[in-house]
């Protein structure tokens, strides 16, 4: 009844896109991304697909429907070595992307946690490392601004968690007492206002950076009186116990990049008249410390 069938030995990519149950494009897509070699074109210059290419095509299918990546197909393919052994090769493909969905699972329970987090903590203070938003979670409602967030970002990405848990004792003080936080907004409106127009040498340059110093020693004050800045010191010792610093003399880094290209790749707009005045500040500050 069947003597007169006779199967293709190859078939175009429409026919083996049908057979398998996906589209010439997916399978174009495959050769793209080096998951699948590109078979060799026949006389009319067609891909041509034989045995071999449709088995692939359909564990490739089979393992993308089960909804594993398919660079992690790819590379579960590549690490298989071209043995004899078709079950061993098959272990060794499903360990490997068993392996990879393992980790891909833990990812995602990090995220998961970030999410909950987000939704807990607000937006923008969940996104900070558990080490500064843990310390600012039980805060009034309203009383921490974004451009405490924004600042203790950059404090964190800079200069890493633990200088930003620190920092966070600031904006604690700045969030419980409210004559700070307007005499901080004063301080800040008088820096602000040192523009582009105010000459390096202006009277108003020395009288902001004197106001920016009282300010900071009044902060500093209420930090002091009320235990935080104790706590602040217990978490550096903690932290330098729980991270020794490696005795390969590595020096400061921030990511990929020192400390110092940080500091410099982070763009402020603050003219000459403010940068002044904010080191005025700090030699107030460096003869008060004398």
């Amino acid at each position: 009844m069947f003597s007169s069938f006779t199967p293709p030995r190859q078939v175009t990519i429409g026919g083996a896109a049908a057979f398998v149950g996906t589209t010439p494009r997916a399978i174009r897509h495959y050769h793209q991304i080096g998951l699948l070699p590109e078979p060799e074109r026949g006389s009319d210059d067609r891909r041509r697909y034989g045995y071999e290419e449709m088995i692939q095509l359909l564990w490739i299918r089979r393992m993308a429907d089960a909804g594993i990546a398919l660079d992690d197909i790819r590379d579960a393919f590549a690490a298989v070595s071209d043995t004899a052994d078709q079950d061993g090769d098959v272990t060794q493909t499903l360990d490997r992307l068993e392996a990879s969905l393992v980790a891909k699972q833990a990812e995602l329970e990090l995220q998961r946690t970030a999410v909950q987090r987000m939704r807990a903590q607000g937006s923008r203070l969940g996104l900070l490392s558990d080490l500064v938003s843990d310390r600012l979670a039980d805060l009034p409602e309203g009383t921490l601004r974004q451009d405490d967030l924004d600042t203790l970002l950059v404090t964190e990405r800079i200069f890493g968690e633990l200088s930003a848990s620190v920092q966070a004792s600031r904006f604690i003080a700045l969030a419980t007492h409210p004559e700070l936080r307007e005499e901080a907004d004063r301080v800040d409106a008088a820096e602000q206002a040192l523009d582009d127009t105010v000459a390096v040498d202006d009277p108003r340059v020395a009288e902001v950076a004197a106001e920016r110093h009282a300010f900071e020693t009044a902060l500093s004050t209420v930090i002091e009186d009320s235990g935080l800045a104790q706590a602040d010191d217990e978490r550096f010792e903690a932290w330098d116990e729980a991270h020794p610093v490696p005795d390969d003399g590595a020096g400061v880094t921030c990511g990929t990049t020192s400390l110092t290209e940080a500091v410099r790749m982070m763009p402020y707009d603050f003219s000459r008249a403010r940068l002044r005045s904010m080191e005025l500040a700090l030699e107030l500050d460096v003869l008060d410390t004398a």
